[in-house]
This record gives structure tokens, sequence and C-alpha cells, in this order.
């Protein structure tokens, strides 16, 4: 079905993150940066694990996705931010808004999963060493990392199909720097009850699910390092975990703090701040936490410029 048998307005104007132009500039610069920092980061941590032998476990199987998740997510967002800070008009089709929710909302939603898969695999490996090999088998990881995926498919088409059938004529301007799902709501001129129901049921299940699973872990991850006598064993348990523990607090503060606020304290200058974190900021620290805490990274980083295989004569 066409876009216009949908909506009245073919063309939105993305406010984006300020309305001073003198600032432009210097946001476009960081930006670019954090962006190239992102992608430069990510491949660079999906390579060293598909190059390193020693990373094909489990725990770095789940790594290798999250780095592919958050490239993607800031792939979504990001570039078209950087056009924007360039041009006098910020504007977008309703295909291509559309497009970008969609996008978007399978990212986040694998994301939040994926953390979740990544703490249970903590815990199996923490709590459960000896059924470790069996329990998180290649299978099992892969029905994981598929389930996460179908999971994201899911939410984000129930998500847009919803938002395909509300009217948007109440104005032409988005007030967020991308396509987001409530400020897309405030344009709509039409009933948006059904909306705000998937939208608050979805929220509740893909962030509360997640956060349930991640805490679950952790105490019994902890209940179990407190069980280990040697302060050596004690600090070798809680650096498997350290890193992603970062990530999570990260990710979810973020996202619980832009979608489960009550109402009378919506502020959308707020919400913009909130979402550069799990749109921007966290896919561009992720590689970096788990690189920079990880002794098996370093290793594996270590081995694979000692064998670079170029020299200069």
């Amino acid at each position: 079905m066409a876009a216009g048998n949908h909506s009245t307005v073919t063309e939105f104007i993305l406010a984006g993150l300020t309305d001073k132009p003198e600032l432009h500039l210097v946001l476009f610069l960081f930006f670019l940066g954090t962006y190239v920092v992102t992608v430069v980061g990510n491949l660079g941590m999906i390579t060293l694990i598909v190059l390193s032998s020693h990373l094909h476990v489990p725990m770095y199987y789940f790594l290798s996705n999250l780095s592919f998740v958050d490239l993607c997510q800031s792939t979504v967002i990001t570039p078209k931010m950087l056009v924007n800070f360039l041009t006098e008009e910020n504007t977008i089709s309703y295909p291509e808004c559309m497009t970008q929710l969609y996008h978007f909302i399978v990212f986040a939603i694998a994301e939040c999963h994926m953390l979740s898969v990544m703490a249970y695999d903590c815990y199996v490996s923490i709590c459960n060493p000896l059924l470790y090999n069996v329990t998180m088998s290649y299978q099992v990881c892969s029905w994981l990392v598929v389930e996460v995926c179908m999971m994201g498919l899911t939410v984000a088409t129930a998500h847009t199909g919803c938002m395909l059938r509300v009217i948007l004529c109440k104005a032409t301007i988005i007030n967020h720097y991308f396509c987001d799902f409530l400020p897309l709501l405030e344009l709509s001129c039409s009933n948006t009850y059904i909306n705000e129901v998937v939208l608050l049921c979805f929220s509740v299940f893909n962030i509360l699910a997640p956060t349930l699973t991640i805490i679950g872990s952790y105490v019994s991850i902890i209940a179990s390092i407190l069980r280990i006598y040697s302060t050596e064993g004690r600090s070798k348990a809680f650096s498997t975990c350290s890193s992603h523990i970062s990530a999570v607090t990260l990710f979810y503060g973020s996202l619980t703090f832009m979608y489960l606020r009550p109402s009378y304290i919506s502020c959308m200058d707020q919400s913009k701040v909130s979402s550069l974190f799990y749109t921007i900021i966290v896919p561009m620290l992720n590689p970096l936490i788990y690189s920079l805490r990880n002794k098996d990274v370093k290793v594996a980083f270590n081995k694979i410029i000692e064998k670079r295989p170029f020299c200069i004569s």
C-alpha cells in the first residue's frame, strides 16, 4: 500500500539536536569521529574474533554478534544525522522514515536480548563450569542468536505495522534527530491507543524481561564468587563479567529512561540526550570496554600484530 494512503504527510523535517546553526559544524565533527571509532572498533572486534582461534568460544561468538548489532544500529542513525548537519533543511521522506524506524527497532531489540544472552553465558561459565561445553554448545548458541534476531524482526514488524495505520498530519517537523516511535506519535491526527498499548507491552517485555534475566544471572554469579576463597579466583571470576556489566548499565539505563518513564516528566530534549547514549555512544563504547578490560582480547590483538604478513623492505 502506498505511503500516501497512510498519511497526508509525504516528507518530514528532522528538528535535530539543536536549532543553533553555529553548533552544527562542531557537532558534525564530533559525531563523525564517533562514527569512525564505532565502525573501526566493531569491525575490528569482529575481525579479531574471526581470526583468533582461541576466541572461538561462546562468549566471543556472542560478542561478535553484539558488535555487528552495534555497527548496524549506529549506521541506521548516524550517517543521516551527519548529512543533516551540513544541509539547511533536514528532510526525510515518509518511506525513508518508516525504513529507519523499522531497522532502528530491529537492532535496539536485538541488543536488549543479546545482552541478556551474554549474561546467561556468564552465569553458566561461572556457576556451572563443568557443564559449560554441553549447556553452551554450538547448536545452543546458534539458536540463541537466531531467537534474538527473530525477536527484533517480530517487534519491529509489529511497531512499524501499527505506525503505518496512523495518520500523520499535525505537522511535518519531527522533534528528534531520527524517526523514533514516540516523536512520530506526536504528529498523529488519528487514535493512537493501539500504538501506545503495543509500545507499552513490548517495552515492558523487551526491557524488563532481559533485565530480570540479567539480574537473576548476576545474583547467582555474585553468590558463586563469594564462595570462592582465593582473592585471585574472585578477581578472575569478576573480570569475566565486568565488561558486560558496564555495557548493560549504559544501554539499559538510557533505554529505560526513554521508554519507561512516566508521561508527566516527558521532555523531548532529555529524550534526545538519552537516545544518543543507546543509538550512538553505546555502540562506540562497547568494543572499547570489551577490548580494554579483557585480557584475552588484548592477547589476541598482540598475536595478530606480531603475525602481520607485511613488512617494509
